[in-house]
């Protein structure tokens, strides 16, 4: 196992041992139930099937590379974010960003705008041009105009679990959608220069 689904909680801010700052965002773990299992005599490829909570669509498929295909966990298993995640891992987080409703040109695609002079004063945010005349006589498809932005699938890659508990894991850095929605943390590789958390020593300990 690689993989598990989460829910987003909330973000917040933490120390580490050598005094530096971190942004930190809290995701909850607990409750990844094995509910389906693909096999290479059945289905051609290997992978078992997440439940999450018990929004819409909580159900996510996780490969499984050839090395685990002969540990399947079987149906029902409940996976701890423990038996997955350490300390230390280098993950990419996978979510649906925040919508933003109908957009035009200058924050949907970063557009510089037209000039401020010489009477351009309806033009300060206007795409300009959106292509050419009797040739090639339309508009190129994938065109960046004004439109619907965000609400769409954003991975963002090689963030860095520096805490897990049983039913929580803490990520720095900052993860796609919104609170209380769907993640999924895919492990790719560890940080050799990890430096854990700063933890307050309490009772003379």
């Amino acid at each position: 196992m690689h993989a598990l689904l989460g829910k987003k909680l909330k973000q917040s801010q933490m120390f580490l041992e050598n005094g530096f700052r971190i942004p930190v965002t809290h995701i909850q773990v607990g409750g990844n139930v094995v509910v389906g299992v693909k096999t290479e005599e059945k289905d051609k490829y290997s992978a078992i099937q997440l439940g999450f909570g018990t929004k819409k669509n909580p159900i996510r498929e996780v490969r499984l590379a050839n090395s685990d295909a002969t540990s399947i966990p079987p149906l029902g298993t409940i996976i701890k974010a423990t038996e997955v995640f350490k300390p230390g891992d280098m993950v990419d987080v996978i979510g649906t960003s925040k919508g933003k409703g109908y957009a035009g040109v200058v924050k949907r695609h970063h557009f510089k705008g037209g000039p401020r002079t010489h009477g351009q004063s309806d033009r300060e945010r206007a795409p300009g041009s959106i292509g050419q005349t009797t040739t090639p006589g339309r508009v190129y498809k994938g065109k960046r105009m004004a439109g619907r932005m965000g609400h769409e699938r954003v991975t963002i890659q090689n963030l860095m679990i520096v805490d897990v508990g049983e039913e929580r894991i803490f990520i720095k850095g900052l993860v796609p959608g919104s609170i209380n929605s769907l993640v999924m943390i895919k492990k790719v590789g560890e940080d050799k220069k990890f430096i854990p958390l700063f933890k307050e020593q309490r009772n003379g300990k």
